[in-house]
């Protein structure tokens, strides 16, 4: 072939070899196994020679096929020894050959020496692998990551139930390669680094027994120094400028835990703009660092200890004993350069580069049956007893150690108690004494403890420095036997009984009488005797490093579990994940609450804390977010030549206004600025002098006012050309002696929030003040949010829902329809459903791996009933949780040694399924994924079968409207209309409530006299048809002092009347008068002393003859009129006084010429609201006479506790000032003197004394009767609203009155 086409051969064969080998990556896939020597095999036991380990070799079949140990049971195990440290990517498995016997399920372990063992998890589960289902097929099984060990261990833990344990094994990885440095505590690196301008990252592996040590210190350009720190088993990051500060310096960020395990972990330090990222293993943080340390770049670096001229604090003088590994600076191995004596390293001390690892074994009790015996003495002499060991757990409780003490029948236990230990001595008769020392031992760090028990003497010891002692006249001494962590089950040995928790963590250095333990005899059953124990391995975990607490929540933890502690946060559930707090104000308005402050989480269980908001419930629900100047302010003016620059700060966080603002429909924010003679503009078509900047961050300069285009640099006269003078731009340009003024709302976001104002212009002799309103917001975008779905056979289908470790799901729903699926997303074996399984039940179904799990939420009541219903349900490491409306919620606990990642990948479908199956027929809406909206209605508009919107909020939202408020329907919602409700506000909530002087009057007219002939005397009565009640329905609230009293007085063309007052024993006086040739009959009832200045409620109900009376929360009473006249003609209601004209009868107005002196409110006849027409809408029909002033006087004085947050009232819009008036910040108010009163007052009195006498001749009083209440029917507003009637006339007329 010519040389021409062999170089393109080879060139074609290397294009094509990179082609196919994977992208940047070493593939690292090699059997290991095959071809190791058979001392490279060890296993607990062999049935026989044949079923040694060394013939554990995948598809080999000499000897028995494979390894089978002596006994089928789980203290079986399976070692190799792979010859030095590689890195191992996975293992396969096989039964044994021929045979019926094979492994389903084991574990795997790892160490670098072949003792301290470190048992394979993957996603913190409990290690489990699943093996074979047959001798003979090969199953692999891929680490998540690679593992780099000299040896692994497998531990059968299940088998064919038909066979016994039988194994083939391969193991696939490559070659690793690294630098080693061993610090003895005493020596360190110190190397000096090119200071030239790079990026900065520092990598490297350690591994130690120590929890305390420096691990390295960089020095810089001006003073800064960055410092990581093993202490108590963690990594901290330091930084310091000015380095002979006595500190550490400021504290950046905590990492890792049980980092002094003798295991290799991974650390890494870089550098990322103004971030520092810290990792250490798989966990990563980042921390914001001063701007000067952005480019800043290392000069010296210290590993193991501090070089520095300096002063060193405490930190500093703990040096770094054990091993590091690939220690490199910016891919500089630092390592290999120390190994060839470069000059930029300096080696002080003993620094080899090897790792010398010192053997530690522990043993870990990790069940509940967990006990560890030893015979202790063996000459058969007594003697003083001395105990030592070292423990650590995260448990409050567990029993350390127990023996019996035989000449006097005691027993002594040692064991923690609240975290601290005690030491308890017991005989037949009860407890003899109680020692206690140490604190905090329950905080996974190594403790040392001493126990010594002499003749006379008694001593225990923590730390080497926390001693409890006690003489005593006679400890018989034991021999044993010793148990420790617990005992045998019951029957298992008389001499050890637990009254205590077993303990649960880790024991290693246990020594009796001198003598230490050997935990790898003990493994062999050569001595003592044990029960679920792990030896040779310490298999502790910190459940709460990194912390799956959210929010700030507080992680603590047990041995086998971690709690969250959420108080204070605004957050609940078991991991403080959901929010406790709404995420509009829109949400709460619909759940019936008032205006005032509340905590508005606006991205629920998202990022973003809770901010405390006004929410202002009008028609519409406000959101008003305050800054620190909303008054209306005068510029100073006696500086000329000055802008001035004003900054508005405002209450909320930037993220939280971005967030309010981004949910929000609609936002607005008042900007008023008024002038007499500075100019915005030094010239026509000049740019202006004053400007605003608004708009997220930051924000970005404005230059429009009043309304106008932004970027127009114009007032809106300047762009309706309606300026003062045609050739300004706004109207303060003019420069004149007049105030003139730029009011408007600023409505466009993307320039909200205001941020600042700069005004220019400002003179001496010039006058000008600004106002910038709070920012105010309404409308949730994802409130309203809804689609129908009216095809089983359609869905909304959206991206793949991320809910890894906490997923929270929430809408509502309505439907008739019995049964379908709400949502669901697949994964390869993972999903996810909530769906409706009955019209009475919910059902949440997922599966992360361990299995479908179940949780549902059953009704009383059926779901299908066409009704809004919400839903949550929420899924995390610790519980899986479903709430429905308000039922009782249901939840399950996961697993505590599961898999927890939750791992999808289909499309999220919404209404039904991706099987087209069990498709929802109904409204979804507010689906909200982990506080993430998800507009239904923008999917719905351009899906089939899917309609945007749902009608129909009243039949579950009509309970909102109170008072006779009736529910109207709204594309997005629903309003209360509160026109024939004596009540205003978003539900016909707020009481109208007047303070009433003895001459003040309301007069609401229903039909003018002069509307009808002059004769009218000589007409049939149907002319009034038209507002002819045959019965009556009163409301009203009172509080005064005055008796008698005029509450309310309905009249009629037929001289027909109703009274209603407060007669002279402070008793509530009803009068009826429905026949004009018959007296008034009066009805009184036995409540007294209603005039004591409290607030008082009155309902009066007429019903044909039967009329009822019911005063505050008092039994209704009941009464009947003589006859059961309609109430013909009416034409007026008074409340107040009433004038002479007013009535016929002489008695009545002497009585009520006195008025009404205090306070009235939610005064309705048959939902005529008087007193509401009166101050909120005026007109022909209402006369007011005298001083009527609108308070809230009706109010009880002990308010709802939200009550007391809604008396800040919002700012108004500043009135036009007068051009003569001084510009001033100051509140008026106009006050008028009413002079008379007092003997206004006498002379009433005067007059009441003197016809009290003929009042109790004439009137005629009818009294309730005892036996009436069981023979007239019930009166309610139900039947009420049956028997009131006004014809047809007064329908058509409904526009007249204010109802």
């Amino acid at each position: 072939m010519p040389p021409r086409n062999t170089r393109l051969s080879a060139l074609v064969l290397l294009i094509s070899s990179l082609l196919l080998s994977p992208c940047g990556t070493d593939i690292c896939d090699s059997p290991l196994v095959s071809n190791l020597p058979h001392w490279s095999f060890r296993s607990s036991s062999q049935l026989s020679s044949s079923h040694g380990p060394v013939y554990a070799k995948v598809n080999r079949r000499e000897g028995a096929g494979g390894w089978s140990p002596f006994l089928s049971d789980r203290h079986q195990w399976l070692e190799v020894d792979l010859g030095k440290r590689t890195q191992i990517a996975a293992a396969a498995t096989q039964g044994r050959y021929g045979s019926s016997d094979w492994l389903t399920a084991y574990l795997l372990m790892f160490s670098d020496t072949g003792h301290n063992w470190r048992q394979h998890r993957q996603e913190d589960t409990s290690g489990a692998v699943p093996g074979n289902s047959n001798a003979d097929t090969v199953v692999q099984y891929k680490l998540d990551e690679p593992v780099v060990a000299r040896f692994l261990r497998l531990i059968p833990l299940a088998w064919n139930p038909t066979g016994r344990i039988g194994l083939r094994l391969e193991i696939y990885g490559c070659h690793y390669a690294s630098d080693v440095a061993n610090f003895d505590g005493g020596s360190s690196l110190l190397y000096r680094l090119n200071a030239r301008p790079s990026p900065m990252a520092i990598s490297l592996n350690l591994k130690t027994l120590k929890n305390c040590g420096m691990v390295f210190h960089a020095e810089g350009k001006g003073d800064h120094s960055l410092t990581l720190a093993l202490e108590n088993g963690q990594l901290q990051l330091f930084q310091q400028q000015g380095m002979s500060s006595s500190s550490g310096g400021d504290l950046l960020v905590t990492m890792g835990s049980l980092l002094d395990d003798q295991h290799w972990h991974h650390v890494k330090l870089e550098r990322i703009g103004n971030y520092l990222k810290l990792s250490v293993d798989k966990n990563t943080q980042q921390v914001v660092v001063p701007a000067e340390l952005s480019h800043w770049n290392i000069r010296w670096l210290s590993v193991g200890a501090v070089h520095s001229l300096a002063q060193r604090s405490h930190l500093y003088d703990k040096h770094f004993h054990g091993c590091m590994e690939n220690l490199s600076y910016n891919d500089l191995n630092l390592i290999d350069i120390a190994k060839h004596n470069n000059p930029q390293v300096t080696v002080v001390g003993n620094v080899t580069f090897s790792c010398a690892e010192p053997v530690s074994v522990a043993v870990t009790f990790s069940h509940s049956q967990s006990f560890l015996q030893m015979l202790g003495h063996t000459t058969g002499s007594w003697g003083p007893v001395v105990i030592t060991l070292q423990f650590r757990t995260w448990n409050e409780e567990g029993l350390l150690l127990t023996f019996k003490l035989p000449r006097q029948h005691r027993t002594l236990w040692l064991h923690l108690s609240e975290a601290r230990l005690c030491l308890q001595i017991n005989d037949t008769g009860g407890a003899l004494f109680q020692l206690s020392t140490g604190s905090g031992l329950d905080d996974g760090q190594w403790h040392s403890v001493k126990l010594s028990c002499r003749q006379d003497h008694l001593s225990v010891t923590v730390d080497k420095d926390e001693e409890a002692t006690a003489n005593t006249a006679d400890i018989p001494h034991s021999e044993g036997p010793f148990f420790f962590g617990g005992c045998p089950p019951p029957g298992g040995n008389d001499n050890c009984r637990n009254p205590f928790r077993t303990f649960q963590g880790c024991m290693r250095l246990l020594t009796l009488d001198q003598q230490h333990v050997d935990f790898l005899t003990l493994q062999q059953r050569r001595m003592g005797n044990y029960s679920h124990l792990q030896i040779d391995m310490c298999d502790i975990i910190d459940r709460c490093s990194p912390s799956l607490c959210e929010h700030g929540g507080k992680c603590t933890q047990s041995w086998s579990a971690f709690h969250c502690k959420c108080s204070d946060t605004g957050y609940g559930g078991a991991t403080c994940h959901s929010s406790k707090y709404e995420q509009s104000c829109e949400a709460y308005k619909h759940q019936g609450i008032p205006s005032g402050h509340y905590y508005v989480d606006v991205d629920g269980s998202g990022p973003i804390k809770p901010q405390l908001i006004y929410c202002n419930m009008t028609d519409r629900a406000w959101m008003v977010i305050e800054h620190n100047n909303t008054e209306l302010t005068a510029l100073d003016s006696s500086s000329a030549g000055r802008q001035r620059s004003v900054q508005f700060r405002y209450a909320s966080e930037e993220e939280q206004l971005a967030a309010v603002l981004s949910q929000s429909e609609h936002c607005e924010q008042e900007l008023y600025y008024q002038c007499r003679k500075p100019r915005l503009h030094s010239k026509p078509d000049s740019a202006s002098l004053s400007r605003w900047i608004g708009g997220q961050g930051p924000g970005q300069v404005q230059n429009h006012w009043d309304g106008a285009l932004q970027h127009s640099e114009l007032c809106s006269c300047g762009l309706h050309n309606n300026c003062l003078s045609s050739n300004i731009q706004c109207n303060c340009d003019t420069g004149n002696n007049q105030w003139t003024k730029y009011s408007g709302l600023l409505t466009l976001k993307e320039t909200l929030p205001v941020r600042s104002l700069v005004l220019g212009g400002i003179q001496p002799g010039l006058e000008s003040a600004y106002k910038v309103g709070p920012l105010r917001c309404h409308g949730d975008k994802g409130f309203w949010n809804a689609a129908l779905f009216d095809k089983e056979t359609s869905y909304l289908h959206f991206p793949t829902f991320h809910g890894e470790l906490n997923a929270d799901i929430s809408f509502l729903f309505k439907t008739t329809s019995s049964s379908g699926v709400f949502l669901e997303n697949l994964g390869i074996k993972d999903f996810i459903r909530i769906e409706l399984s009955s019209p009475f039940e919910v059902l949440f179904s997922f599966d992360v791996g361990n299995g479908p799990l179940e949780v549902s939420v059953k009704s009383g009541a059926a779901l299908n009933d066409n009704r809004w219903h919400g839903v949550r349900a929420e899924r995390n490491v610790k519980e899986a949780s479903l709430h429905v409306d308000d039922l009782p919620a249901a939840a399950q606990e996961a697993p505590s040694d599961g898999q927890i990642h939750l791992q999808l990948n289909s499309q999220l479908f919404v209404g039904g399924t991706a099987s087209r199956q069990k498709g929802f027929l109904g409204c979804i809406r507010s689906l909200q994924l982990n506080g993430v909206i998800l507009d239904l209605e923008e999917r719905a508009r351009i899906t089939p079968g899917v309609q945007p919107g749902c009608p129909g909020h009243c039949s579950s939202y009509q309970f909102l409207c109170q008072n006779q408020g009736r529910c109207v329907e709204q594309h997005s919602g629903f309003s209360c209309d509160c026109r024939r409700s004596s009540y205003t506000g978003a539900f016909c909530h707020e009481e109208i409530s007047a303070n009433f002087k003895s001459t003040t009057s309301i007069r609401y007219t229903l039909k003018e006299h002069h509307e009808l002939s002059p004769n009218h005397s000589a007409l049939p009565s149907s002319i009034f048809s038209d507002m002819t009640s045959k019965g009556e329905n009163v409301t009203l609230k009172f509080r005064t002092r005055q008796s008698p009293a005029l509450l309310l007085f309905v009249d009629s063309f037929h001289r027909e009347y109703l009274a209603l007052m407060i007669n002279e024993h402070g008793a509530l006086e009803l009068r009826y008068k429905l026949h004009s040739s018959r007296d008034a009959e009066v009805l009184g009832s036995s409540v007294k002393n209603l005039a004591d200045g409290r607030l008082h409620s009155a309902a009066i109900r007429r019903r044909a003859e039967y009329v009822s009376i019911q005063v505050d929360e008092n039994p209704r009473e009941s009464f009947i009129l003589t006859s059961d006249e309609d109430f013909d003609g009416i034409k007026v209601i008074i409340v107040g006084r009433l004038h002479d004209a007013d009535v016929a009868d002489t008695e009545l107005a002497s009585l009520a010429s006195l008025g009404f002196s205090g306070c009235l409110s939610a005064v309705d006849f048959n939902s005529i609201s008087p007193l509401k027409a009166a101050l909120l809408q005026p007109g022909s029909h209402v006369t007011i006479t005298g001083v009527l002033t609108q308070s809230g006087c009706g109010s009880p004085v002990l308010a709802h506790p939200q009550s007391s947050q809604t008396t800040h009232s919002l700012p108004e819009t500043p009135a036009s000032l007068d051009p003569s008036q001084p510009l001033v910040n100051t509140v008026r108010t106009d006050a008028a003197l009413i002079g008379g009163v007092i003997a206004l007052v006498v002379f009433v009195t005067l007059s009441v004394l003197a016809v009290i006498a003929r009042i109790a001749c004439t009137r005629r009083e009818t009294y309730p009767h005892p036996d009436l209440k069981a023979a007239q029917p019930d009166i309610t507003d139900a039947h009420l609203s049956e028997e009131t009637v006004y014809q047809s006339a007064a329908h058509a007329n409904q526009k007249e009155f204010f109802i």
